[in-house]
């Protein structure tokens, strides 16, 4: 895979991660892992990210009886987005990129 279209790939899987939570970042790490090297850090991070967010989620609907769940919820939402149009914008430009407050799954 040229480097232009490793670019493009990585920036859709941390854009489909706003839209669709883990799934784009599962599909584009199980099909283009193998890829190359740049295409496939950038589909781990955002699968390690997404899957983090997913958890955050799940706790902060259990947490959703108390209403704390709520702050959780709104917080989990505003952190994938930010964070992952950051990521985005790190991989359009060629850049590898860390979300933070991440668990590692994937390495």
């Amino acid at each position: 895979m040229n480097p232009s279209d490793e670019k493009m790939w990585a920036t859709l899987i941390h854009v489909g991660g706003v839209l669709g939570y883990f799934l784009p970042s599962l599909i584009g790490y199980i099909i283009l892992k193998d890829r190359g090297p740049f295409i496939r850090s950038h589909a781990m991070t955002a699968l390690n990210f997404q899957l983090t967010i997913l958890i955050v989620t799940v706790v902060g609907l259990a947490l959703t009886a108390i209403f704390i769940g709520f702050i959780v919820l709104f917080a989990a939402w505003i952190l994938n987005i930010v964070f992952s149009i950051m990521a985005a914008l790190a991989a359009n430009r060629g850049q590898f990129y860390t979300y933070p407050l991440t668990i590692k799954f994937l390495s």
